[in-house]
């Protein structure tokens, strides 16, 4: 069957080598005899894969001594709880609503401080990033949270707030390893693999040490399998970790290093998206609902105006080999996951089609 492009926002499409690899792998690795999916998580050959996949996330993203790199389960959203569970101190924090899962960071966040909105751009549908202003923050907050890159409207923070010895907490989910990051300017990093590490299944949590507590004096109620330290002491190998998913963001994270690393993913990405707006922008269908300086290199959404030329896009566009295009169900439209492992040439073939596309439905 012939390959199709996937932009999909996640599960999303993975390197071919890497897909390539893993299915040479899939029966035996190595020369255990066994695969993956059956070592025991407690086994020397596992315990290779999996030290080895925090080795080599530490030195493609630069990670400093003093941070933790975990291996969570829950996805995102199981963050939206541990985040204030375990940094909870002075019972508040601040948030910048700019989508819906940074609303469900807020929102989750209120059932256990008092969470702060700082900023929200709901007010355009969530078009733009917010200008911040200092005096607004909380001085004694817990922590800062931020959705860096917003999967379902397609913005993304260009510049980071400034929050001052406030802890800045980063969901990363749809961005990690698309572009160097600076880990110590956050306090918490964390993603779901599925976006552009890999596949489903796990949650990279990456962690400065000052951060993870014993949280016996303030939330001392707090689940086992809730609380930072049971990862952070255990190497996340409290209970069975999700062995295959690791395995494969291993995978991933030596594609990106033979690759040229995250300087080379920057430059790979800016380039897919400069040529994607470019054809929204000149186009006289198509066009893109998003304040230019916020827009997203990994998810670009567009639409024609017209909710039936827009499915007619989508249904046509499946039929020719582009997979995954619909928008978010709760925006409609269309929209273009262009992670890491999207070619050039994928992005190039998908604005042929709509330039065919427009001629023909003009």
């Amino acid at each position: 069957m012939k390959k199709v492009y996937n932009f999909s926002a996640g599960p999303a499409v993975l390197p071919e080598e890497v897909l390539k690899k893993a299915a040479s792998e899939l029966t035996a690795y190595g020369d255990t005899g066994q695969s993956v999916m059956e070592m025991s998580h407690r086994s020397k050959e596992y315990e290779g894969i999996h030290n080895e996949c925090i080795s080599l996330l530490k030195e493609v993203m630069g990670v400093p001594e003093n941070y933790k790199v975990l291996f969570i389960q829950g996805g995102a959203h199981m963050q939206f709880e541990m985040l204030p569970l375990n940094l909870k101190k002075n019972g508040k924090a601040d948030f910048v609503v700019t989508g819906q899962w940074a609303g469900k960071a807020h929102s989750e966040a209120g059932n256990y401080l008092e969470a702060n909105m700082v900023a929200s751009s709901k007010d355009k549908t969530f078009s733009y990033i917010p200008k911040l202003d200092s005096t607004t923050f909380t001085k004694d907050a817990d922590y800062f949270h931020i959705c860096q890159n917003n999967t379902i409207f397609g913005t993304r923070f260009a510049e980071l707030p400034d929050t001052g010895n406030i802890p800045l907490i980063s969901d990363m989910s749809s961005c990690i390893l698309s572009e160097p990051v600076e880990i110590s300017k956050f306090g918490v990093i964390y993603a779901c693999a599925q976006k552009n590490m890999g596949p489903s299944g796990v949650t990279v949590v990456i962690i400065r040490e000052d951060l993870i507590h014993d949280l016996s004096d303030v939330t001392p109620h707090v689940p086992t399998m809730l609380r930072y330290k049971t990862y952070a002491d255990n190497n996340s190998l409290y209970n069975t970790p999700p062995t295959y998913s690791i395995y494969m963001c291993k995978l991933v994270l030596e594609w990106i290093k033979a690759n040229g690393g995250l300087s080379a993913m920057k430059t790979h990405n800016e380039k897919k998206a400069s040529i994607l707006y470019d054809a929204i922008d000149t186009s006289k269908m198509f066009s893109n609902p998003v304040a230019k300086e916020d827009r997203s290199l990994m998810n670009v959404t567009f639409v024609t105006g017209n909710e039936e030329l827009d499915k007619k896009f989508i249904t046509e566009a499946k039929t020719s080999g582009f997979v995954n295009l619909g928008g978010h169900r709760s925006v409609g439209g269309m929209r273009a996951s262009i992670y890491n492992s999207m070619p050039i040439s994928g992005v190039e073939a998908l604005v042929n089609f709509m330039k065919k596309f427009e001629e023909e439905n003009s």
